[in-house]
């Protein structure tokens, strides 16, 4: 490690120099510098110094912590997946006065959290199932899906568009929580992944509300509107490929009625919308979105900080 002078410690320890002292003689060692006029200093016994490295350590364990993603098993809540616990860095002087931050939570708040979210066991059995899978991260958060579910609730949604189904924890979500009657089409390209979603929905005796249709969902979008479902759908959440999510929005616009909803997961995406060196396609399409989500006056826009970053859009 780089020794760390404080001069002002080693000032205040100068002594007058003797004249039997010895003439540029220095004892050097990983902590102790012996020079004439000055006592035998240790830099990690100055208290400024000690002070300087206890920051550093702290920011190194917090850089750490901001950038790790991992899956994790509790004993009591089931797969885990740890949040970020970045504080958000000074915002522009254009926004005006910032107030305090959104609770941080770190991995014991995320599983009490976990504790406090109501999911039925066939969701529980599910998101198990998928944290054994690859591309498990993909997975809606249980919060989330409880979330969504109580908007659906809320709404009265009869009939709701899904766009990346996965292995269908939130399609699982949603389809109970929709009325006897009700629909959700359901639209995913993986043909592996939505066999899953399909068994889980067969065993929580929800199939018949789910329209799966494997494929590219842009192309099913443009059937259900040749089909005549031009504001015909209450709902709609979108958890797919980020580069297509300027042209579904286009095409759910005129799905959904006047007075639905349309959910945009990710779209804070990690952090990275928010850092400028970050430039692959994907952040620079969120960002877009979110830019001109912003501005469109066909929509009222709010974007809540639950999972990865949900945008919600109600049509005017």
């Amino acid at each position: 490690m780089m020794r760390q002078e404080c001069r002002r410690c080693m000032l205040s320890q100068y002594q007058p120099p003797r004249i039997d002292s010895p003439r540029n003689t220095k004892t050097l060692s990983a902590k102790t510098i012996t020079t004439p006029g000055l006592r035998s200093f240790s830099f990690v016994s100055c208290p400024r110094v000690q002070q300087r490295l206890a920051v550093q350590k702290k920011n190194y364990l917090s850089r750490r912590q901001t950038s790790r993603k991992v899956f994790q098993v509790h004993a009591d809540v089931g797969p885990v997946t740890s949040v970020p616990t970045s504080v958000p860095s000074e915002a522009d002087k254009d926004l005006g006065p910032i107030n305090k931050p959104s609770i941080v939570l770190d991995d014991k708040l995320y599983s009490y959290l976990l504790r406090h979210t109501r999911e039925p066991k066939i969701l529980r059995k599910l998101r198990e199932e998928t944290a054994t899978m690859r591309g498990a991260v993909m997975q809606t958060p249980p919060e989330q899906a409880a979330f969504l579910a109580l908007l659906v609730e809320l709404m009265g949604v009869t009939k709701g568009i899904e766009i990346g189904v996965f292995t269908g924890y939130s399609c699982l979500a949603l389809a109970l929580a929709l009325p006897e009657d009700g629909q959700l089409v359901a639209c995913e390209r993986d043909h592996v992944v939505l066999q899953v979603a399909k068994r889980y929905l067969q065993q929580a005796g929800v199939a018949h509300k789910v329209d799966c249709r494997e494929g590219a969902a842009s192309a099913t979008l443009e059937a259900l509107l040749e089909e005549g479902g031009n504001a015909q759908y209450d709902f709609a959440y979108v958890d797919a490929d980020k580069r297509g999510y300027a042209a579904y929005y286009e095409q759910l616009l005129q799905l959904v009625r006047p007075g639905g909803l349309i959910a945009f997961d990710n779209m804070l995406w990690k952090g990275r919308v928010a850092d400028d060196e970050v430039n692959d396609k994907q952040t620079v399409a969120i960002r877009a979105l979110n830019a001109d989500l912003l501005e469109d006056d066909r929509i009222t826009v709010s974007t809540v900080p639950i999972g990865d970053g949900l945008v919600l859009c109600r049509v005017r």
